[in-house]
């Protein structure tokens, strides 16, 4: 029997004072060495065996067990954990979910929430206790019809719950998936939205994941906020209400609604020291010099206000009553982005992560004075300019496409009218609610407030991950020349998290992604430069952070790479309408660019992340993409630019299909499909394509195949060499690698595909004399040799070749498109030449730190041997 040891550690690497709403991860597993998860358990650093839920997150071809999700209850964490083969023990305190046929009923023995399975209540109550402490929590938007600013009579919709699912039941982990749309008073339904409510044993906390696609008219629809809101029954006196308001690096703003401090009369510092830590104040009869019948003229502060509608500054403001003006109480810079209301018989805070990096965002309490306060936490506040996804400029005149072929060599930005949409893009957030039995210590608002900006998360260790995901190794600086490369890397990942912040690359929409060129002359990125803006994952950051991860466990790359997952996942690509499973090219607005291909939206982005912590939605969004050959009957990606184009139309029998940035993506889609639901439709039209790839004449140097929408297979006619210098830099080197160890492992049979993967990978670079000979031609058009010296590498270690290993690394130093020592050299630009100090690295483009750091890793991974 196969030993299972898989060593779990925390991401920042130090137990966190609390696991709030308890932890998911994802461990992998060699093939046929576990059939069922539930022979795992965990133990602890000291060896003790803890409480664990384990399930399958993705299974092997043979129907073993590849990656396992496991899941911790809430309490105090160890340092660290380890998954082990064999029993453990049962929970001392379980989840229970009830089901009946109008709700969803969760007892996390720390807490009680019912979910509705229709109506407007997506969380009916919660309740601690025999006390219910929140109740009707909805989703709240508003709309108008113009862009400005104040219009009268926006249109106010609420979130109508229309299915409720329970997805996991427990013992330690339950998950419970809602679905419903925002419906106007006027009967409108418009922005769908999915709620995965995250419920962990032994937790108050419970977490929210949100997301929404926007699915309305640019010219018309202008989102003027959008909420989740709960209603706070309120109980004890006025002077024993609470409010809490998380300002910037875990201060926060403590008040009552009647306060009892720094009154001309002082009631006693018992009374001020209890009102201000949130307990009962003594009886008002013992108040000292008559502040108690005096205390009827002190005002009730009813409202509350936060807001940040930038990523450098908040305020903070409250009033009396609606009719009254706003007092300002506080200013600062990055709210933490939570907020409390409640009383000495029960209370809710909510919290939203990226709370600053999101704006514009806001939190809200109001009617604090009365039996039923609301908190309100905001996604884009009411306050801001209303959201306007129209297209940025008018078109210029771009009719045909030859008139935008010609401006795209001018702006690199490939127009095309009606194609610039945001209908169908979605953004998803992350939440927690906590509900409390009375008003806590500010310190513990604070350890909840810190867990909800950087959530804890386990991840096995980098030697754990080894030989999974990709072609990588471990960091090795004994050898100098190794060293300078790990530099390289490092200088790479340290660039980027560092111009996040340098260049506020924030916003709602715009959280997560990174810019794609850079404009030495401006010293800014190309941010309204056409196609040189928002990179929209080309040419692969996506696996070039999360391979980074996987061989490093560095936490601020974690962080990085999963929030251009949230990013690329949901506003890249396209979750509604006609181009529904397409992704968008980089542009000035991440939706602008009219090419729309599954080079973008392609699970070889997502996979690493969902496999990492078992996260439901991503999960969702690689499986919505099972279909996505389909849209290639629907938009065909290189309709501006095929020889053909006169005479070309899509045909279900015979759709043109790339085998570079276009199967990968399916081979991509169909794999994630196959190994996490076992769909057999996904499974033969990935191992039928393979097979047909390595029966064409020419194999991966066809470069376009005939694709029968229905058979799912290629036509294994076409004898012709094309070649695209894009074609491996989407994904297509990673997943060919995977595929390849399941042909080596006899888990799939595929005759040829790996001997067309590997004369790709072997001629791509070669001498034309080299080409000539096996292709019959030298292809034209080998371009990113830099890029594609992995590719060589990939040759080289498969066939035991050094003479190709030196090869690679003669191409890989000779450098990527601008990649000079200028590219891994920062300089200081200081006002008034910026606004503000900036570092630029004056050469470097997104397109080639990817690649470059993709193919570092995996050089040095199968011929570092031969590095010289």
């Amino acid at each position: 029997m196969t030993t299972v040891d898989v060593p779990l550690r925390w991401l920042d690497d130090a137990a966190p004072d609390l696991a709030l709403a308890g932890v998911t991860c994802g461990v992998p597993l060699a093939p046929g060495a576990v059939a069922d998860p539930a022979e795992l358990s965990v133990v602890d650093d000291t060896g003790t065996p803890v409480p664990a839920q384990t399930w399958r997150l993705a299974a092997w071809p043979d129907g073993s067990v590849k990656w396992a999700g496991i899941a911790l209850g809430a309490g105090e964490p160890a340092d660290g954990y380890r998954v082990v083969r064999g029993p453990g023990p049962a929970p001392a305190v379980r989840v229970h979910v009830a089901e009946t046929a109008d709700a969803v009923a969760v007892d996390t023995g720390a807490a009680r929430i019912t979910l509705s399975r229709t109506g407007t209540d997506l969380v009916r109550s919660i309740r601690i206790g025999d006390a219910e402490v929140a109740a009707s929590g909805r989703l709240v938007s508003s709309r108008q019809d113009r862009p400005e600013p104040d219009v009268p009579g926006r249109a106010h919709a609420t979130g109508h719950v229309t299915a409720c699912e329970v997805e996991q039941d427990g013992p330690l982990r339950a998950v419970v998936r809602v679905t419903g749309v925002h419906r106007e008073d006027s009967g409108r339904a418009w922005l769908p939205f999915t709620v995965r409510l995250v419920f962990a044993a032994g937790a108050a906390t419970f977490r929210i994941v949100h997301s929404f696609t926007w699915d309305g008219d640019p010219e018309r629809d202008f989102l003027s906020s959008l909420g989740l809101r709960f209603t706070v029954p309120l109980r004890a006196d006025l002077h024993d209400r609470h409010v809490r308001l998380a300002g910037a690096g875990g201060g926060f703003l403590r008040e009552a609604v009647r306060g009892l401090t720094g009154l001309r009369r002082d009631p006693g510092a018992e009374v001020r020291a209890a009102q201000l830590d949130g307990r009962p104040v003594p009886d008002p009869s013992s108040w000292d010099r008559d502040v108690e019948p005096l205390s009827r003229w002190i005002p009730a502060w009813a409202d509350y206000t936060l807001r940040q509608p930038n990523a450098n500054g908040y305020t903070i403001r409250k009033r009396t009553a609606a009719d009254r003006p706003w007092i300002d109480a506080a200013q600062g810079t990055r709210a933490d982005g939570l907020a409390y209301v409640g009383d000495t018989a029960g209370g809710l805070a909510l919290g939203l992560t990226g709370f600053w990096q999101s704006h514009p965002t806001g939190l809200d309490v109001r009617a604090a004075d009365t039996d039923a306060a609301t908190l309100t936490l905001w996604l884009w506040s009411p306050d801001a300019e209303p959201m306007d996804l129209r297209f940025y400029h008018d078109g210029l005149g771009q009719d045909t496409y030859a008139d935008q072929l010609d401006a795209l060599e001018i702006t690199y930005e490939d127009y095309e009218p009606g194609f610039g949409t945001a209908h169908g893009i979605a953004r998803t957030h992350e939440l927690t609610v906590t509900p409390y039995a009375a008003t806590p210590p500010v310190a513990e608002l604070a350890r909840l407030a810190r867990g909800t900006a950087l959530r804890p998360q386990l991840a096995a260790a980098p030697e754990a991950l080894q030989g999974f995901l990709g072609d990588w190794d471990l960091p090795d600086r004994a050898d100098p020349k190794r060293a300078a490369l790990e530099d390289r890397l490092d200088f790479l990942l340290d660039f980027y998290i560092g111009q996040v912040d340098q260049r506020s690359w924030y916003g709602f929409w715009n959280f997560g992604d990174v810019m794609h060129a850079y404009d030495a002359d401006r010293h800014t990125w190309r941010y309204d430069v056409g196609g040189y803006a928002w990179d929209n994952s080309e040419l692969s950051p996506d696996l070039w952070l999360w391979t980074s991860f996987l061989r490093t466990g560095r936490a601020d790359v974690f962080r990085l790479a999963e929030r251009m997952t949230r990013h690329t996942g949901d506003v890249d690509v396209y979750h509604a309408g006609p181009w529904r499973g397409l992704g968008t090219r980089h542009n000035v607005q991440h939706w602008g660019c009219s090419a729309k291909q599954v080079r973008i939206s392609t699970p070889a982005y997502r996979r690493v992340h969902y496999l990492l912590t078992g996260d439901e939605h991503t999960r969702d969004r690689m499986l919505e993409q099972r279909d996505s050959d389909a849209t290639f009957l629907a938009l065909d990606p290189t309709r501006k630019v095929r020889a053909d184009a006169a005479t070309y139309r899509p045909e279900r029998g015979a759709l043109a299909v790339g085998l570079g940035t276009d199967w990968s993506a399916l081979a991509a889609t169909w794999l994630a499909d196959w190994e996490i639901t076992g769909n057999e439709r996904s499974r033969d039209r990935l191992v039928g394509t393979m097979r047909d790839i390595g029966s064409l004449p020419k194999g991966f140097f066809t470069g376009e195949a005939l694709y029968d929408l229905d058979k799912g297979r290629f036509d294994t006619a076409r004898d012709r060499v094309a070649l695209s210098h894009l074609s491996a830099v989407f994904g297509l080197v990673e997943v060919c690698s995977e595929l390849v160890s399941l042909i080596d492992a006899g888990l799939v049979d595929a005759p040829g595909f790996k001997d067309a993967w590997l004369q790709y990978c072997r001629l791509y670079l070669a001498d034309p004399e080299a080409q000539r000979a096996e292709l019959g031609t030298a292809p034209a058009g080998v371009h990113l040799e830099q890029a594609h010296s992995r590719l060589t590498a990939y040759a080289a270690h498969r066939l035991g070749d050094d003479e190709l290993a030196d090869r690679a690394w003669r191409a890989y130093f000779a450098g990527g498109e601008f990649m000079g020592e200028d590219a891994f050299r920062t300089v200081r630009i200081l006002p008034p030449e910026v606004l503000a100090p900036v570092d630029e690295a004056r050469t470097l483009s997104t397109n080639d730190a990817a690649q470059c750091g993709l193919a570092t890793i995996q050089n040095l991974a199968l011929i570092g041997h031969r590095l010289r």
